[in-house]
């Protein structure tokens, strides 16, 4: 990803394609060294190629992709109706009130008080 990261940079900086020795610059800049056959490897995919093409590409391929969010409903309604799930929740509720009354210490005055 740096080497991505640092082509990116070098095109910003107005290189249509630069080459492996400015990537290895902008890289040494911030403490990086880098290795010359992903480097390589990097500057070949991305030879030729415009990066706003690139871009537009990865935007479609990652739009495609599920995103979380149905995975811990589905999890909880796959467990079984039990007490675990209710006792961790009133754990966490005692936990959550234990911090607010040591958060409420600050200065023996509230913001709303």
């Amino acid at each position: 990803m740096r080497y991505v990261a640092a082509y990116l940079l070098a095109v910003l900086g107005g290189k249509t394609t630069p080459s492996q020795n400015e990537i290895e610059k902008i890289l040494s800049s911030v403490g990086i060294e880098a290795d010359a056959e992903k480097l390589k490897k990097v500057i070949s995919e991305l030879n030729g190629k415009s990066i706003d093409d690139v871009i537009a590409q990865g935007r479609e391929k990652l739009s495609s992709m599920p995103v979380g969010g149905a995975a811990p409903a589905a999890a909880a309604a796959a467990a079984p109706a039990g007490a675990p799930a209710a006792e961790e929740k009133k754990e966490d509720k005692k936990a959550a009130k234990e911090e607010s009354e040591s958060e409420d210490d600050d200065m023996g005055f509230g913001l709303f008080d």
